[in-house]
């Protein structure tokens, strides 16, 4: 998988069905998805990836939730926290991306995490939707945010993904949007291309990549 949109969310989290966003993500150029939250679909045009988002408010929940993750979940997804669960989150078995970084307080994510993460395996997802949807402050936060996540990553080395976590087609932006929007906080072309490919390298460690249906 060369480039995958590592999150959208479609019917009934969203709008639009599987199906139909595996087809405008081909179009668009993505060869993988990851859907959150959606009803599993099968596609002859790209793969589609299952992934589980664990929403919690403490590392024992954290670990609750992971264990109860079935087969059919390709990713595990965590939402940021504060720093102390972010270190852990990101040293917890099973899980794949931390996630909403942006949301999360500002240094919740740290040079320790960034080690650890490198060393898991753990990628850091950069959410496309509030820098197309936020205005003024809201998003030059957002930019700071994932500008200061990037300096990190290349100190440190650990991966990152992209998402849209679009939630209907129209939400959805193609692979060189994406090198567009991610430029406005200092990401290269090489930098776009490797996070497109996270995915890929994410699950060929611990199983192949199937298409669910």
């Amino acid at each position: 998988m060369h480039a995958t949109d590592a999150s959208v969310c479609p019917y009934p989290a969203g709008n639009s069905s599987a199906g139909r966003m595996a087809i405008e993500a081909s179009e668009l150029g993505f060869d993988s998805i990851v859907v959150i939250d959606g009803e599993p679909a099968c596609s002859d045009t790209l793969c589609i990836l299952r992934g589980m988002v664990i929403r919690a408010s403490s590392v024992k929940d954290l670990l609750k939730q992971a264990q109860r993750a079935g087969p059919e979940i390709d990713l595990i997804f965590v939402d940021a926290g504060d720093l102390a669960f972010n270190r852990a989150a990101v040293t917890a078995r099973g899980v794949s991306v931390l996630r909403s970084i942006y949301r999360s307080p500002k240094n919740a994510f740290d040079h320790v995490a960034a080690r650890a993460a490198a060393e898991r395996g753990v990628a850091v997802d950069i959410n496309l939707y509030p820098i197309v949807h936020y205005r003024g402050a809201g998003r030059q936060k957002v930019l700071h945010r994932y500008a200061d996540l990037l300096l990190l990553h290349r100190r440190y080395g650990f991966g990152l993904t992209i998402s849209s976590n679009a939630r209907s087609i129209l939400d959805q932006r193609s692979v060189r949007e994406t090198e567009r929007l991610c430029a406005l906080f200092g990401m290269t072309h090489e930098e776009v291309a490797a996070a497109l490919a996270t995915v890929g390298t994410l699950l060929r460690p611990a199983r192949p990549v199937r298409v669910i249906a």
